[in-house]
C-alpha cells in the first residue's frame, strides 16, 4: 500500500472519529436533564454539564497540539485520548451521583481534545489548494452524526435490563453504547490510521517526504523532484516581510527536533490576520450555539412544538448543513477562502436581521409565523459551513505549519470559550430576543468590517513570489 492510499484511509478514519463525536452528542443530550432530575440534581447543573464537555477540550487542546508538533505524530495521541472517551462515557453510564455524571462529561471532553492534533495533521498533510475541501469534509462528518444519532436513540430508550450491578435504561445506555462504539474504534485506529509523512511545496515542486522504514536508509525521496542537488532551505513568512534563509544540517535537524525553539506567542497570534480569524470562529460559535439554546423555547412558545417536533427540525437542519458543508467544499475548489468567508458573514448577517425584524414580535397568522421562523433557521445554518470551513482553511495558511498543532489547539479553545458562553448569554434572555439578537448583529458587523479592512492579508503567504521578488531586490 503506498502513501497516497494511506493517507485516503486515514482520512476516512478521521472522518469516523468525528462522525462519533457528532453521535455521542446527539444520543446524550436529549436525555442528560432527566438523567439529572434523578440524580436529585439542581437545575443549573444542566448547564454544568453541558460546559464540562467544552471546558475540558478548551483546557487539554493546545496541549495535545504540542504533544503532535514536538513527536510528529498523531495516531498515538488520538488512542491515548480515546481513553479518556471511553472512561467518561462509562461514568456516565454508571451515574452513581449527580457530581459523577458531572465528572463524566470532563473526563469525555479530555478526549475531544485531540481535534487540535488531528487539524494539525490534516494541515500538514494536505496541499493549500485542496485544505478546504478537506476540512469541509470532515467537519460534514460531524454533522452526519448529529443527523444519525436520534436514530440510535430509537433503540436505546427502550433499553430496560440489567448488566451485572448495573442499570441499564433509556437514561444510561447512551453511556455504555458510546463507550462500546469508542472502544471498536480503537481497533480502526490501529488498523486503519497512518501517520503518512507530510506534504510540503518548496519552490512550486510538491515534495513528499519519506521516511523509510530500513535503518540503513536515511534518505528523502521526493515525489518530483529537480535536476539540482539543492541545500535544505527554509523559509519563515510573516505579514510584514518576507524572509528566506538557508540553515546547515545541525541547525535544521535542531529546528525539526524542536519545533518551538523560535517561536513567540505574540508574533504568531497577535497578527491583524490570525486576530481576524479567531474572532470570526469566536463570534460564529457563541452565535451558533446562542441560537441552539434560543430555539427550543421559541417553538414551544410558538408553535407549540413537542420532542417529534424538534426532532424533525433538528433532523431537517442537519441535512441542510451537511449540503452546505459539502456546497463549500466544491466551492473552495472555484474562489479563495476569504471570499468564501466573506459570503458566509453577509448572510449569517442577513440571517440575523431577518430574526430581528420578524421573529422578535411575530406578527400574522400561525402559517406565517412558522414560514419566518423557516428563512430565519435556513439562512442562519445556510451561512454556517461558509464561515466555519474558510476560518479554519485560512487558520492553518496564516499560521506556522510546524507548530500547527498547537495553533489549532488554540483555536478550538477560543471556539470552546464561546460554546460555554452562547449558552450562558442567550439562557437568560429568551423572553427578550431584541437584546440578545441585537447582540448577536452587532459581534457580525463587528467581524465583517475587521473582515474587509483585512482582506488584503486574509491570504496564503505566497513564499515563492517573496523569493522572486528578493533575487530581485523588490
Amino acid at each position: 500500500m503506498d502513501n497516497h492510499q494511506k493517507r485516503n484511509i486515514t482520512f476516512l478514519t478521521i472522518g469516523l472519529i468525528f462522525m462519533l463525536s457528532g453521535i455521542e452528542y446527539a444520543v446524550i443530550l436529549p436525555t442528560i436533564w432527566r438523567y439529572l432530575q434523578i440524580l436529585e440534581a439542581p437545575p443549573y447543573f444542566l448547564g454544568l454539564g453541558l460546559s464540562a464537555f467544552s471546558l475540558s477540550a478548551l483546557l487539554t487542546g493546545p496541549l495535545f497540539g504540542v504533544w503532535s508538533d514536538r513527536s510528529k505524530t498523531t495516531k498515538s495521541i488520538i488512542l491515548f485520548s480515546n481513553l479518556f472517551e471511553i472512561a467518561g462515557n462509562f461514568m456516565y453510564f454508571i451515574g452513581y451521583s449527580k457530581w459523577l455524571l458531572l465528572s463524566s462529561r470532563l473526563v469525555a471532553g479530555v478526549g475531544a481534545g485531540a481535534g487540535s492534533s488531528i487539524f494539525g495533521f490534516l494541515t500538514r498533510s494536505t496541499l493549500p489548494e485542496e485544505r478546504a475541501g478537506i476540512f469541509a469534509a470532515i467537519m460534514a462528518c460531524r454533522q452526519a452524526g448529529l443527523l444519525v444519532g436520534p436514530a440510535f436513540n430509537l433503540f436505546l430508550r427502550l433499553c430496560d435490563f440489567k448488566l451485572g450491578p448495573f442499570v441499564v435504561n433509556k437514561y444510561t445506555s447512551p453511556g455504555i453504547f458510546m463507550c462500546l462504539l469508542w472502544t471498536l474504534l480503537q481497533f480502526v485506529i490501529v488498523a486503519a490510521y497512518w501517520d503518512v509523512p507530510p506534504v510540503s511545496s518548496e519552490g512550486g515542486v510538491i515534495v513528499l517526504e519519506l521516511k523509510q522504514e530500513e535503518k540503513e536508509e536515511e534518505e528523502e525521496v521526493p515525489l518530483i523532484g529537480s535536476d539540482e542537488e539543492a541545500t535544505p532551505t527554509y523559509r519563515a513568512v510573516n505579514s510584514d516581510q518576507c524572509e528566506t534563509s538557508t540553515l546547515t544540517e545541525s541547525e535544521a535537524a535542531d529546528e525539526e527536533s524542536n519545533p518551538f525553539k523560535n517561536f513567540s506567542v505574540s508574533r504568531e497570534f497577535l497578527r491583524e490576520e490570525v486576530v481576524v480569524l479567531l474572532t470570526a470562529q469566536f463570534i460564529t460559535l457563541f452565535n451558533q450555539t446562542a441560537l441552539e439554546t434560543m430555539v427550543t423555547p421559541l417553538t414551544q412558545r410558538y408553535f407549540g412544538f413537542g420532542e417529534l417536533g424538534n426532532s424533525l427540525m433538528y433532523s431537517l437542519c442537519g441535512v441542510e448543513v451537511i449540503v452546505g458543508f459539502f456546497f463549500v467544499r466544491w466551492l473552495s475548489n472555484k474562489v479563495a477562502d476569504r471570499v468564501v468567508l466573506a459570503v458566509g458573514l453577509v448572510i449569517c448577517s442577513a440571517a440575523c436581521i431577518w430574526c430581528l425584524i420578524f421573529l422578535c414580535k411575530p406578527r400574522g397568522g400561525y402559517e406565517w409565523q412558522l414560514s419566518a421562523f423557516i428563512v430565519g433557521v435556513f439562512l442562519q445554518l445556510l451561512g454556517l459551513p461558509f464561515v466555519a470551513v474558510s476560518q479554519v482553511s485560512l487558520f492553518s495558511k496564516v499560521t506556522a505549519e510546524k507548530t500547527q498543532g498547537f495553533s489549532q489547539g488554540v483555536r478550538r479553545s477560543v471556539g470552546g470559550l464561546a460554546t460555554i458562553l452562547g449558552p450562558l448569554w442567550a439562557g437568560g434572555l429568551t423572553n427578550n430576543l431584541y437584546i440578545m439578537l441585537g447582540m448577536m448583529l452587532a459581534l457580525l458587523i463587528m467581524v465583517t468590517v475587521m473582515t474587509v479592512l483585512s482582506y488584503e492579508r486574509l491570504a496564503e503567504p505566497r513564499v515563492v513570489q517573496c523569493a522572486q521578488n528578493l533575487d530581485s531586490g523588490g
